[in-house]
């Protein structure tokens, strides 16, 4: 007679490894894998480019990086738009060459010698809005690529994806840069997303049912869709947490390249391989963060996230000294901050998802991201103001404290309290009401 533990055990791991060997699941990871390293090229050049070859102040840097998150202000309404819409794989392709073509648009510019800060701008902008369409569109994509019971460890590989490209990415943009300028290295991430496009376009998924029966008009259906958010005691304070953090992680994030260029001194290369350096923190928190939750809970495990991830922003006024060891703080406070977001978005993720009805997802998290990444352009241009009437490192440490704060609402909610996922199959969430 076989041993119904081992062969549990067996079940258990064979449905773990299920997922990476899932050529479905594999090739949207090794698609999203790509233009995760192609993004971390955007975010160091399209700065870089504001200061170095237009001389971009702080304010108007800031600027920039709120327009890159200004069209998250739509997301409530594209949500509720692609609720609607059956094919939601095509979205997300559609969202990738949106992306390539207004990248490209750069390194053309470059060669014509016409680069403007209103063209950065007007990147800035429509690709906010290729993720937007893609955000929105990827949780009812998601819940048909993996099972409910692979959520977390779904997460889990692609963040570690991401976390991967934090590591390798900036040390490998810097060099790019300084090798053949910002503008042009940007080719690179115009590419990924053409790659990515075409790596889910081979990905198989059934599509969910849509619901053609609700007559409610676009306006109705948002409303809706935000009213779900605010009712839901998870979510509420999931998004209470979320935006708080955001706010005040964009006032040291919309300055930090500006900050390491200017106060601390640093070259191209030497940001890219500090933040690099740093970055390996998000792969030992992919690691840490499912044993973690299982320890200590689902919920602790956000709560512990949200106070690692903003806090360490306090310590780079602390940078001094030589070349190493300026870049050496650098990288630290990279490494601890990327620890604790893992910790806080995977199983953040899994939650919401956890909690969220099918027939809504879109919708809930057009509404999530609407003010959840709605407030960061506002945490931008706060930086940016703030920066220039207090100082670049006084703003660090007004966001560490402001981001650390996020935590209360977990506190004050069921959320800190919920173990697993399991715990949350019992859980009524709030269901659709138009």
């Amino acid at each position: 007679m076989s041993d119904p533990t081992a062969s549990a055990v067996a079940t258990e791991a064979t449905q773990k490894s299920a997922l990476w060997r899932d050529r479905r699941f594999a090739t949207y990871w090794v698609g999203q894998g790509v233009s995760q390293f192609g993004d971390r090229i955007t975010e160091l050049a399209l700065p870089l480019i504001a200061v170095t070859a237009l001389h971009a102040s702080a304010p108007t840097v800031g600027l920039l990086t709120a327009a890159v998150w200004a069209p998250n202000l739509l997301s409530l309404f594209v949500g509720t738009w692609v609720d609607h819409q059956v094919r939601k794989r095509r979205l997300l392709i559609v969202a990738d060459l949106l992306r390539c073509v207004v990248l490209l648009t750069l390194p053309v510019a470059h060669f014509l010698g016409a680069i403007t800060m209103a063209q950065l701008f007007a990147v800035a902008l429509l690709a906010g809005a290729g993720q937007v369409l893609y955000q929105t569109s990827y949780p009812s994509f998601f819940v048909t690529l993996v099972r409910r019971d692979q959520f977390v460890e779904a997460n889990s590989l692609l963040s570690g994806t991401r976390s991967a490209s934090f590591v390798a990415g900036p040390a490998v943009a810097g060099g790019l840069i300084q090798a053949v300028t910002a503008p042009v290295a940007m080719l690179v991430d115009a590419v990924t997303f053409a790659v990515s496009a075409v790596l889910i376009g081979r990905v198989r998924v059934p599509d969910l049912p849509v619901d053609t029966t609700n007559e409610a008009g676009l306006l109705r259906r948002a409303r809706d869709g935000m009213g779900l958010v605010l009712k839901d005691r998870y979510l509420r304070a999931s998004l209470a947490c979320a935006t708080t953090i955001n706010l005040f992680n964009l006032m040291a994030g919309a300055l930090l390249i500006l900050f390491a260029s200017r106060e601390l001194g640093l070259s191209a290369g030497v940001i890219g391989l500090a933040l690099g350096i740093g970055a390996t923190g998000g792969l030992l928190g992919t690691v840490l963060a499912g044993p973690l939750a299982r320890r200590i809970g689902l919920g602790r495990t956000i709560a512990v996230g949200a106070v690692v991830f903003s806090a360490p922003f306090a310590l780079l006024p602390l940078a001094g000294g030589p070349t190493w060891s300026r870049a050496g703080v650098l990288a630290l406070v990279e490494f601890i901050s990327a620890l604790g977001v893992m910790c806080l978005d995977i199983p953040l993720n899994a939650l919401m998802t956890a909690v969220t009805p099918d027939g809504v997802r879109s919708r809930v998290s057009g509404a999530f991201s609407s003010v959840n990444y709605g407030i960061r352009p506002l945490g931008a241009v706060l930086g940016g103001l703030v920066g220039e009437w207090i100082g670049l490192a006084p703003t660090m440490v007004v966001a560490a404290v402001g981001g650390s704060l996020s935590v209360l609402f977990l506190l004050w909610s069921p959320v800190f309290s919920t173990a697993s996922i399991e715990q949350l199959d019992e859980v009524q969430s709030v269901q659709p009401t138009g």
